[in-house]
């Protein structure tokens, strides 16, 4: 098959940013492991769910990004290695050693407890925002619902949480200032640093007085068994804070903004709610937060699709691509919350698939679900075309702000 290299800036455009599909459509047909170009790095990006879900188990594609070639520096940059050296950029069996420490705290029993506690934060935003018969549900919502959770498994602090809150939202937001690029970089380094040295003072405070949270039964692991140094201990803590509540917000506001434009779909929703675990994948599969799941390296030459991916290249698999190719999905462009559950890859696969599935369910089937029952004649507040999303180069998918109006 020949290579079709596409420039990033024709890719990614303001187009792209409102509805990738089209695009990833005509990338599937006719370039389904398409060589991309851009000023910081150049990729491969697989189109196809049969080649996806093989890419993400292929060995041959690592994910530690902090080895031989130091590929970080130009995906992360300079300041990420304090924060992103963590299991999500990591290989077994250094990644099975880490991930093993934090999953029991995942599993769905605990998770499950916690069911209460979620609930009653939900209803706790929306009491603030019911009595003024708009929002901006991003801020005022699908944001702060997944970071209150997560702060609060973590230990941290709630006055901490707007600071921590901050910091997240610069990094989660690169590129949608108009700001200088420089100033941007600079902006989205600063927030790193402090970010680390906030998580490496937790860890210190945490280990002098432990409490009931995540973040203390880490350094009691790592104190009794020796298994996470220090640093592991604050890169871990990051990567539980950032993926705990990153891509949760950024389904939420997809999520709604899906339904609100199937009323149809909505109506549905709200007339069956027994729908809502089967309708939650759905808009995962339909419009998820991660289109392009997290960067791989080829260790050695690699060919998929007749398109030989050479030693040291950047693959980056295309979730959303993936989730919309109709040779697995019948009419794969098309909302229907009654569509069989099949095998989406909206939480990844292999071992890297999601730690935090259980976790990312529940919220979003209670914060869908109450959203529904509280906010009667639910609708956005400016036209679909006018919303203001996250750029089209973003790792993440997902809105700046979500408009919406509902009655009182």
């Amino acid at each position: 098959m020949t290579e079709h290299v596409v420039p990033a800036s024709e890719l990614y455009t303001d187009e792209f940013a409102a509805d990738p599909y089209p695009a990833l459509a005509r990338l599937r047909a006719d370039a389904p492991v398409c060589p991309v170009s851009s000023p910081r790095f150049d990729s491969y990006l697989v189109t196809r769910f049969d080649d996806a879900r093989a890419a993400l188990t292929d060995p041959r594609l690592s994910k530690d990004l902090y080895g031989p070639g130091e590929h970080y520096l130009r995906i992360f940059g300079p300041n990420s290695e304090a924060l992103n050296r963590n299991m999500l950029n990591a290989d077994p069996p250094e990644h099975t050693r880490l991930r093993r420490m934090v999953s029991q705290a995942f599993a769905p029993r605990r998770i499950e407890a916690l069911r209460p506690r979620v609930a009653q934060i939900v209803d706790d935003l929306l009491d603030k925002i019911v009595p003024q018969g708009q929002a901006d549900l991003m801020r005022d919502f699908a944001i702060p619902l997944p970071m209150t959770v997560i702060c609060e498994l973590l230990g941290i602090p709630k006055p901490d949480h707007d600071q921590v809150l901050d910091w997240t939202q610069v990094i989660r937001t690169s590129g949608s200032s108009r700001r200088p690029q420089e100033q941007e970089r600079a902006a989205v380094g600063e927030a790193q640093v402090r970010l680390h040295h906030y998580l490496a003072d937790l860890v210190l405070a945490k280990r002098a007085q432990p409490a009931d949270d995540m973040v203390s039964a880490l350094i009691q692991a790592c104190d009794q068994d020796g298994k996470l140094t220090e640093r592991e201990l604050v890169t871990t803590t990051f990567l539980l804070l950032f993926a705990g509540h990153q891509t949760t917000a950024d389904f939420l506001g997809n999520a709604v903004v899906a339904l609100l434009t199937h009323p149809e779909q909505l109506e549905l929703l709200r007339a069956t709610p027994a729908l809502l675990p089967s309708a939650i994948e759905e808009l995962l599969r339909f419009d998820g937060p991660l289109p392009v799941a997290s960067p791989r390296v080829a260790t050695e030459d690699v060919e998929y699709q007749g398109v030989c991916i050479p030693r040291g290249a950047i693959v980056g698999v295309a979730i959303n691509a993936a989730n919309h190719d109709p040779a697995h999905f019948v009419d794969p462009d098309r909302l229907d919350l009654r569509r069989v559950r099949g095998p989406h890859l909206g939480f990844g696969h292999g071992v890297h698939y999601c730690l935090g599935v259980s976790l990312a369910r529940m919220e979003a089937q209670i914060a869908i679900g109450t959203l529904l029952r509280r906010l009667p004649e639910l609708r956005l507040g400016v036209p679909v075309a006018e919303l203001r999303r996250l750029p089209a180069a973003s790792p993440f998918r997902g809105l700046l702000e979500l408009p919406v109006r509902f009655a009182v």
